[in-house]
């Protein structure tokens, strides 16, 4: 009887530049135009100590991801990485809570797609980006990583002229960056969450790691690159909005980002700021896909989910099986779900994800020292993840269980 070959490998064609692009088209777009809003209702005058303890979680996990990346450069993520270090369960349920949780991201991604190019026809608008994008990633991952690069372009532009305008208006008040906790602390936690979710895009260059050249060098460099670049970006654009709106009115707003312009006197600058927001989410959208669809690929080749996903196409040697199944999935939630409930149930599979990640970098030393940042991003994660609105806790619980009770069954049939 013939024995089956080694599965195919993906081709290894990015460079630390083309992984720290992919990072940030994830981070961007999801964080200022869809995170910080909500994060501001949260909050109040503790929106910008929120984005400090976000960005504290996110460094921890960075710092870990990183490391494990470097030992295990294959696609998967922290589903590879629990698997090798704690065991074959705690690596199912990270793959299971990052696909779950980032399809849910995608739906979210495309929605607020659709609500600033049509409003009113949110859905549909949704559905388009999602089919679009997945034919792009579809064609190979280098043309992935150029549209991404062109999205990460113009967003940065967009966001440089809110910051410029909004400072340099006659409305701008420093009095508005009062920092405080008006919410109490529960709601810091909260926005902290909320925001996390913005930062979560650099788990795209891990996810990544069959594709990236020389990766024990690549990954260590680019994640903790893209999140820094991120931070600066995010704590500029939460300064200037909040210069100009405050708390209040910032976490009232559908599009803050439009809002502080008009309120900055900059009207003819709406338009493009709308455009600019759309063209954010695509690119988060298209990373996602990118992201999900490796993950599914790696647990398909486990079996965890059908092997028919598992098939690398001979041409442009994409999972091309995986992103049929992952675009159809998301294009399904686009056309049915409501954006801000897809954004806290995305939040809290993103969180279970990073706890295994931190968990599993935990092993890798025995040294106090070097176990400290694993350990303190384990218990962000736990604390952010539970302080989410309780419907997302709700519903994140339920989903994760539902993955675990589909485990056991497996593990009883097979065994």
């Amino acid at each position: 009887m013939t024995q089956p070959g080694p599965a195919p490998e993906l081709r290894r064609t990015l460079g630390v530049g083309d992984a720290v692009v992919l990072g940030l088209g994830s981070m961007i777009g999801a964080g200022v135009f869809a995170a910080l809003a909500p994060a501001a209702h949260a909050a109040g005058s503790g929106l910008l100590i929120g984005l400090a303890l976000a960005a504290l979680v996110a460094y921890c996990n960075a710092m870990s991801s990183a490391r494990l990346a470097a030992l295990y450069p294959a696609s998967g993520g922290t589903y590879v990485y629990g698997r090798e270090r704690l065991g074959a369960f705690w690596g199912y349920l990270a793959g299971w809570s990052f696909v779950v949780g980032k399809t849910a991201s995608c739906a979210a991604m495309a929605l607020t797609v659709g609500a600033y190019v049509w409003p009113g026809q949110e859905h549909a608008v949704a559905v388009a980006a999602v089919v679009t994008l997945t034919a792009v990633n579809y064609g190979g991952i280098q043309k992935s990583a150029w549209l991404t690069r062109v999205i990460v372009t113009v967003v940065l532009a967009v966001l440089a002229s809110v910051v410029v305008v909004c400072l340099g208006s006659g409305t701008s008040d420093a009095g508005r960056l009062e920092v405080g906790a008006s919410e109490g602390f529960g709601g810091v936690l909260q926005a902290a969450g909320l925001l996390f979710f913005a930062f979560a895009g650099y788990a795209r260059i891990a996810t990544l790691g069959e594709e990236v050249r020389d990766p024990g060098r690549t990954i260590p460099r680019a994640i903790p690159l893209a999140l820094g670049i991120a931070l600066v970006v995010y704590a500029c654009v939460a300064v200037a909005v909040l210069s100009v709106s405050g708390a209040a009115e910032l976490g009232r707003a559908s599009a803050p980002l439009a809002d502080a312009v008009r309120a900055a006197g900059a009207h003819g600058l709406v338009p493009v700021v709308r455009v600019g927001a759309a063209v954010a989410a695509l690119g988060s959208l298209l990373a996602l896909i990118l992201g999900v669809s490796r993950t599914t690929l790696a647990m398909a080749r486990d079996r965890h989910l059908p092997h028919a996903l598992s098939v690398v196409h001979p041409r442009f040697q994409v999972p091309h099986r995986a992103e049929l199944a992952v675009g159809a999935v998301v294009a399904v939630l686009a056309a049915t779900v409501d954006v801000r409930g897809a954004i806290g149930f995305s939040s809290f599979g993103v969180l279970a994800y990073y706890a295994v990640a931190n968990a599993s970098a935990w092993t890798l030393d025995s040294s106090p020292a070097k176990r400290a940042l694993p350990a303190l991003g384990l218990l962000g994660c736990l604390v952010l993840a539970f302080a989410l609105p309780a419907s997302s806790v709700v519903v994140g619980a339920g989903v994760l269980a539902v993955g675990v009770v589909a485990y056991g069954v497996r593990m009883r049939l097979t065994g």
